[in-house]
């Protein structure tokens, strides 16, 4: 029996003898790694980096009565092996499972939900703004880190807390890293400073600290002139101290208590610090040193690698082997990320631009082939497409992928920078879909409805490797505005052709892949293949479906609209995004208002958040398959329900 084993919520951290908590930390640690090492794409280096601040953290504050907000849900798993969820922990990111991130009806000990970098400190302001206003008393904590101060909304957060004074602690897990290492001059600004110090959270140096300042301030009533200048001089003094004792510096600036850097692997050291910031008032930041992949070897090596991890020994590291069977295709974001470095091979003006998400989009290749014409800008979208409009006024061919959820962020910057000045810029919207187990946070289920909304924007959704590499083609020489290809996380159907014998497909023409007469399949992207296979079955029950290929989401292709209406009775429309307002409901209003006659209906993601869960199963539920569509045309024509079965 584990030390672990005893311990159920925080309150049992609290009443462990402090010489227990080493081992607390080693048993969590380890507990991580065996929960991990069995569960493919789970997080994991940055967990491993939070052990000992977690420890500390549930050691010091009387969670949940004082509120512990966390930034970004996958530095988190010491937090819910902590508070109750231990025993859930098998079925982390599963179906009906614990959620891979935070989520406040999984735990009263998850005060804000956070699945996207940046937002604790917002969050811990708003938090502490209503604890003052309802006259409550209780310390509110953000952890903030593994990559998020790229991001520029901690830096609102951070000047808006110092300005208003709020009692609130930042703590900032400086990691060095997101998902790939971080960029930027504040990182270098951070990494500058190394030395350890605890001398301004000690009790006795503030209590001397506050004894001078009053000292000092009544000093001009009783001596006048020279009490002025003592009291202009202990500023300036104090002031060049903390120039020269404190590495944050830029925190104190903006109205914060700094404290540290600490050693963010010294449960002991965080617990003194922590407690003797807990004693002060007002905004206080402590700045924690951690490493990514903390305490097992492979991840320490290689923390990139390592940031999620594929199913592995877990005494080892390596990797355990697939069964035998069909071979894996690989994944859209690496076709995409090949295809696009030979594009780039022979037009000098493509550049690839991410945000924090090289390994995950793909644009790792591009990198490696072509470092000068790549920019990683960090957690920073909304940067990212500004600084790709920038780029595209002086004719160069900005290629921004990100994912469809995190380019949520960057609306305005798309709408107000790209598509007002209309600027050939293409985004490639990564996790386009259904995103598997990553769960609501990561869906990209509105991407398409967002889009259509941007005056002069291009939509494209391709459904297979060839498709994907000929819209790559088209959106590189197009002028007309804004370019975005949906890409999803997933394996492609098959094997592309070469590149070089991949040609552009025209600006907002479909194809027509199987011709009927009874019903007509609008299917694009992801959809496109399994509405084949659904006409299939139904021609085996004598329905004739039409089903065609709709790549380009917007602008519509109105010439085969034209050719197929009013000739079909009946419309179904298939996508992999909510079709509350996407691409169903943009169809259905032109048909409708051209051929009010017709009757249709969609398909899509509902008006909702998914749950978690594998994709193909998620998939499946939502009735976006072969099966499902097949079984939607039956009920549209008022055809009894069959399964794909029965028809085979």
């Amino acid at each position: 029996m584990s030390l672990l084993d005893t311990v159920r919520t925080p309150e049992d951290v609290r009443a462990l003898p402090e010489a227990q908590l080493p081992e607390l930390c080693v048993d969590v640690r380890d507990r991580v790694i065996d929960v991990v090492s069995r569960h493919k794409g789970a997080h994991f280096g940055s967990n491993l980096g939070t052990v000992e601040l977690t420890v500390a953290l549930h050691r010091v504050f009387d969670t949940p009565r004082d509120q512990l907000i966390w930034d970004v849900g996958h530095q988190a798993y010491p937090h819910k092996i902590l508070t109750g969820r231990n025993e859930r922990m098998d079925s982390i990111r599963k179906r009906n499972g614990l959620s891979g991130f935070l989520r406040r009806d999984e735990s009263d000990y998850d005060v804000f939900g956070a699945g996207h970098a940046g937002t604790s400190i917002s969050a811990a302001v708003g938090v502490a703004a209503a604890r003052d206003l309802k006259g409550e008393d209780f310390e509110v904590i953000a952890v903030i880190g593994d990559g998020s101060m790229t991001c520029g909304l901690p830096y609102e957060a951070l000047n808006n807390a110092g300005h208003t004074d709020r009692d609130l602690i930042v703590i900032l897990n400086d990691n060095e890293m997101s998902i790939s290492p971080n960029v930027g001059a504040l990182h270098k600004y951070l990494g500058i400073h190394k030395t350890l110090t605890d001398v301004r959270t000690s009790s006795v140096y503030n209590r001397l600290r506050e004894e001078i300042k009053k000292l000092i301030h009544a000093a001009p009533s009783r001596l006048g002139t020279i009490g002025e200048m003592m009291e202009h001089f202990a500023v300036r003094a104090d002031d060049a101290m903390k120039g020269m004792f404190v590495p944050g510096m830029l925190f104190e600036q903006l109205g914060f208590r700094y404290a540290g850097p600490v050693d963010g692997h010294d449960v002991n050291a965080l617990i003194r610090t922590l407690e003797g910031v807990k004693n002060m008032k007002g905004p206080r930041l402590v700045h924690v040193l951690t490493k990514k992949g903390k305490g097992f070897a492979p991840a320490e090596a290689d923390q990139v690698k390592w940031h999620a991890a594929a199913l592995f020994d877990k005494e080892t590291g390596a990797p355990l082997k697939k069964p035998s069977g069909a071979v894996a295709m690989p994944r859209y974001q690496q076709v995409f990320g090949e295809a696009l470095t030979e594009l780039a091979n022979t037009d000098e003006k493509v550049v690839a631009i991410t945000a924090a998400m090289a390994g995950g989009t793909g644009t790792d290749i591009f990198e490696k082939a072509h470092p000068g014409r790549f920019f990683d800008v960090g957690i920073a979208e909304g940067h990212a497409v500004t600084f790709a409009a920038g780029l595209a006024t002086q004719g160069i061919k900005p290629v921004v992928a990100i994912y469809s959820t995190f380019l949520q962020r960057a609306y305005d910057n798309i709408v107000h920078d790209v598509a007002l000045q209309d600027l050939p810029v293409t985004f490639v919207m990564d996790r386009a879909g259904i995103a598997g187990d990553d769960g609501p946070t990561h869906h990209g289920g509105i991407d398409i409805g967002y889009m259509l909304a941007v005056p002069g924007m291009t939509i494209t959704a391709p459904r297979d490797a060839d498709q994907l590499i000929g819209l790559m083609r088209t959106s590189l020489g197009h002028t007309g505005g804004p370019f975005c290809i949906r890409i999803p996380r997933d394996g492609v159907p098959a094997l592309p052709k070469p590149v070089a014998e991949i040609e552009a497909i025209p600006v907002g023409t479909w194809e027509t892949l199987r011709q009927g007469k009874d019903v007509a399949i609008l299917a694009t992207g992801t959809m496109v293949l399994p509405a084949i296979a659904a006409a299939e079955a139904l021609q085996r029950e004598g329905v004739q479906a039409t089903v065609v290929d709709c790549r380009y989401i917007k602008p519509l292709d109105e010439r085969t609209l034209e050719r197929l209406f009013p000739g079909h009775g009946y419309v179904l429309t298939v996508e992999e995004g909510t079709d509350a307002n996407g691409f169903g409901a943009y169809v259905r209003r032109f048909i409708n208002d051209r051929w009010p006659g017709v009757r249709g209906a969609t398909m899509g993601l509902p008006d909702g958040f998914v749950e978690h869960g594998e994709r193909a199963e998620l998939l499946a539920e939502l009735g976006l398959t072969a099966e499902g569509i097949a079984a939607r045309a039956r009920e549209l024509l008022g055809k009894p329900l069959r399964k794909l079965a029965e028809t085979a």
